[in-house]
Formats: C-alpha cells, sequence, structure tokens
C-alpha cells in the first residue's frame, strides 16, 4: 500500500470514528431531554458514580451508577441487573447508556450499570478484568442497595454483550485466567444473560466482509475492534486472547463446571453483526442450554436503544417475556411497578402493550 494510500485509509477510519462518536454523544445529549431522563418521574433513584476497583486507568474508567427503585431498603431481596455498555470497546460509557439502567430499574430491579478501561489505551483483557471485578464488588455490595445476587442478571450490547458474555463465562467455567478464576471461586451463578447484538468473535472481524461486500466506511468500523482491543494484547497470558472471543469458546462444545445460564439473545437482521448472534444461539443449544434468539425484521444495531420506536418497545417486552419465564419473580415486580407508575405524569413508552 502506497503512503498516499495509508494516509487515505487512517484518514478515513479516523473520520468515520469521529462521526461514530459524535452521533452518540449526540443522541445521548438529545435522549436527556426525552421525560424518561428525569428518573423520579418514574419512581426511579439514581446513585452515581460509585467506585468499584482500583487499579490502572481513570478514576472514571472504575465507577458505576446504581439504578433502584425509589424507596428500596437494604436486604429487600431485589433481581440485580450488572449492565456493561457497548461502543466497540473503545468509546461510551455508563453515562451514554442511562436509557439500560432506567429502563430496568423501572420494572423493579436494581441495576450497576458500569464504566470500564478503553481501548486502545488500555487493550485486552483490561475491559473483561474490570466487569468482572465489578461483579465481584456488586457481589459484595448488592445487598446494601437492596438486591439479592441469587437473582443475579448480566446484560450487555455490542461489545458489552462480549464482556457480558465473557462475565457469564468466567462464572460457569475454570479458566486459566486470573481474574476469571476470581470470579468463578465466588461460586455464583447467573440466573440469566442478555448479551444484546453482540460482537463475539474480535479475533476475526474481517469475516463480515468475507460474508458479503460492504462498504468501505462500515468496513473500517467493524474491524477496528480487532486493531483497537487486541492490537497490543498480550497474547502470551494466562488463557492468551482466547476470551476476547466468547462464541468460539462456547463454539468448542465443553461442558461448563456450572450449568450456564437462559440466555436472551436480540438482534436485528439488518445488523452486520447478525451472524454472531446466530452462531452464539447454536453454540448455547448444542450444549442444551436455554437459548432464545429473536431477529427483528429489517432493523440495525442497537436499535432496542432507540425507545420511541416500536421494534425497540418489542425488544423490550420481549424481554420481559424472557425473564418472566425464566425468573418468574420479575412478573410480580413489574406488576407492582406498573401499578406504582400509572400515578406517573409521564407515561414511559415501554410500558406500552
Amino acid at each position: 500500500m502506497t503512503h498516499d494510500a495509508m494516509l487515505e485509509r487512517g484518514l478515513r477510519k479516523r473520520a468515520g470514528a469521529l462521526l461514530f462518536e459524535g452521533v452518540f454523544e449526540g443522541l445521548t445529549r438529545l435522549g436527556k431531554l426525552h421525560p424518561m431522563a428525569k428518573p423520579d418521574r418514574h419512581g426511579v433513584q439514581v446513585l452515581r458514580d460509585i467506585p468499584y476497583a482500583t487499579g490502572p486507568g481513570r478514576r472514571r474508567d472504575h465507577l458505576l451508577d446504581v439504578y433502584r427503585p425509589q424507596g428500596t431498603r437494604e436486604g429487600e431481596g431485589l433481581p440485580v441487573v450488572l449492565y456493561i455498555h457497548g461502543g466497540a470497546f473503545r468509546m461510551l460509557s455508563k453515562d451514554s447508556h442511562w436509557i439500560m439502567g432506567l429502563s430496568f430499574a423501572r420494572r423493579g430491579l436494581l441495576v450497576f450499570n458500569i464504566n470500564y478501561r478503553l481501548a486502545p489505551e488500555h487493550p485486552y483483557p483490561a475491559a473483561a478484568v474490570d466487569a468482572s471485578n465489578a461483579l465481584r464488588w456488586v457481589l459484595d455490595n448488592a445487598r446494601a442497595y437492596g438486591g439479592d445476587t441469587d437473582k443475579l442478571i448480566i446484560a450487555g450490547e455490542s461489545a458489552g454483550a462480549n464482556l457480558a458474555c465473557v462475565t457469564t463465562i468466567a462464572c460457569c467455567y475454570e479458566r486459566p485466567e486470573p481474574w476469571a478464576r476470581a470470579l468463578f471461586d465466588r461460586g455464583v451463578t447467573p440466573r440469566a444473560a442478555l448479551p444484546a447484538c453482540g460482537i463475539l468473535q474480535v479475533s476475526d472481524t474481517q469475516r463480515f466482509a468475507r460474508r458479503r461486500p460492504l462498504p468501505r466506511w462500515l468496513t473500517d468500523r467493524l474491524t477496528a475492534p480487532t486493531n483497537h482491543y487486541l492490537g497490543a494484547a498480550d497474547a502470551d497470558q494466562p488463557g492468551g486472547l482466547e476470551l476476547a472471543d466468547p462464541l468460539c469458546v462456547i463454539e468448542k462444545g465443553e461442558e461448563p463446571a456450572r450449568p450456564l445460564p437462559p440466555f436472551f439473545l436480540p438482534v436485528g437482521t439488518r445488523d452486520p453483526l447478525l451472524d454472531d448472534t446466530r452462531r452464539m444461539a447454536a453454540a448455547l443449544q448444542a450444549l442444551s442450554v436455554d437459548a432464545e434468539a429473536i431477529y427483528y425484521p429489517g432493523e440495525l444495531h442497537a436499535f432496542h436503544a432507540m425507545i420511541f420506536r416500536p421494534a425497540a418497545r418489542k425488544c423490550w417486552l420481549d424481554t420481559w417475556r424472557f425473564l418472566g419465564r425464566v425468573m418468574p419473580e420479575t412478573v410480580e415486580l413489574a406488576r407492582e411497578r406498573e401499578h406504582l407508575l400509572r400515578r406517573s405524569p409521564v407515561r414511559m413508552m415501554l410500558s406500552r402493550r
């Protein structure tokens, strides 16, 4: 490749990244104007910027927000959600993903919405280490915030779906990675995993372009995680880079030391990452795991974040239905919350039936 071609490619990638970041940051700012962005109108309390760990990185890298129903008391026994944001492992934060925390808490769940270290400054396994450390902190502290970690749900979208799968695997498989072993040794098994539209095999993002022709700007965005997340990663660490690809771990077909929980895997049919969800669902089902994948016709990546759209509302309703099936206690909580929220001055779109 000539110098000019390399320069052009680099500029194109940088411009695409800036555009991508700008769109999400703009949507975050606009979203906060939505009535749902005011938690107290929905009976939700938010406790912000609680540290869950110390170590390399900025202080903000190891903070989380707690979303919980107003009036929640210590030891109340609410189901607990660990939510892990997406953003190609290199951008966004718990603040950009407030809608996720609020959506779950409005149904009566206790949510821990986390930050983690971002690539390329912090390559693999930094994000996975942080997610596992955050879960260990949650296991130690959830009761004080009103939660019961015997009712644990691990959720995330895109890169966060990858990390949700990794964290679930670390709970259920005996792994050589020290951070995964530390989580496994806690003896916890999630009740449900909710990885939405995940990028689940980071080591080979070129597969998307091999599968079908894609615009160059989209190929750049899809292949960037391999370079940013794995480019400077140490392949000689315990476990190598294996847990960067949770899909491949499950596709090995090895039985876990503890049963994997039920999985709910929503994705749009126009999402370039669609095939990862299809493969993960098939691999889980081959292990006799309760894995429910739902494909939303014509929908793009992370469509469920745009709650004003009918498909997004359907996705959330499908999520509540799934949780009601595998965790029946969430149904009664939702009924109680709906009764309280009928008096709310603002009706949340996700409550429409």
